[in-house]
């Protein structure tokens, strides 16, 4: 029952592009709309390409920690099925924290795809595979001996590349949703999918009629306050 519930909202919230979902958040009061910024998508190279799933998290520290804890397993190996991984590197690091061998690992297991607030190497190796990746950057450097996994399925918080007093870092809780595509990346908090989908319905509709009009000529103001009320 429970993967079939999975099934429905990811068909569901799919359907919506990341600018619907971040307006449909924005009216339920988000400050950031569940935007992460400064977050792009470097594979494949179809812009058709929508990312959607539930977030199996990780948490990435500097390789020179030596309180923070360590994984038994390697965090590729255990994640879930169906699920978006999404990992936080240490600000302002050089190398990657995702490479080739790991969207191998994590395509035989079912995961959809890898959403990166840090860099990945190996882009030859993501697209060839047609497996989405999200990342800020890329390089040349592997993990070690710069970063490494610490946790996962732990909360994250995500700010800007350059953390703004506007624009509060986005929290991520294991069992959010991830949606990305060519715009980029949001997370809709699970408690809000059935909200998020309704007001994203809505604005649609909104949107629809606001384009027939414009395109009829009628004035981008006019249909604004016709349509939108402002």
């Amino acid at each position: 029952m429970y993967a079939i519930v999975l099934t429905s909202l990811k068909s569901r919230l799919a359907e919506f592009s990341t600018c619907e979902l971040s307006d449909a958040l924005i009216k339920l009061g988000s400050p950031h709309g569940g935007h992460i910024p400064d977050i792009h998508m470097l594979s494949p190279t179809d812009s058709s390409t929508r990312l959607c799933g539930p977030a199996y998290t990780v948490q990435m520290v500097l390789g020179s920690n030596k309180t923070a804890p360590k994984l038994s397993a390697h965090f590729v190996d255990t994640a879930p099925e169906g699920s978006v991984v999404v990992i936080s590197a240490p600000p302002r690091v050089k190398n990657a924290v995702w490479g080739g061998l790991m969207t191998a690992g994590a395509q035989s297991r079912g995961a959809r795809g890898v959403i990166i607030s840090g860099r990945c190497r190996d882009l030859a190796e993501h697209r060839a595979a047609s497996f989405p990746v999200f990342a800020r950057g890329h390089s040349t450097l592997g993990q070690s001996p710069f970063t490494r996994p610490s946790e996962v399925n732990v909360p994250l918080s995500i700010a800007a590349d350059v953390p703004e007093e506007d624009f509060p870092a986005v929290q991520v809780t294991p069992g959010d949703w991830m949606v990305a595509d060519e715009d980029g990346v949001v997370c809709v908090p699970a408690h809000q999918v059935e909200d998020v989908i309704s007001l994203a319905t809505k604005g649609r509709e909104v949107d629809e009629r606001c384009m027939e009009d414009i395109k009829a000529g009628k004035g981008v103001q006019a249909t604004f306050k016709k349509h939108r009320g402002k």
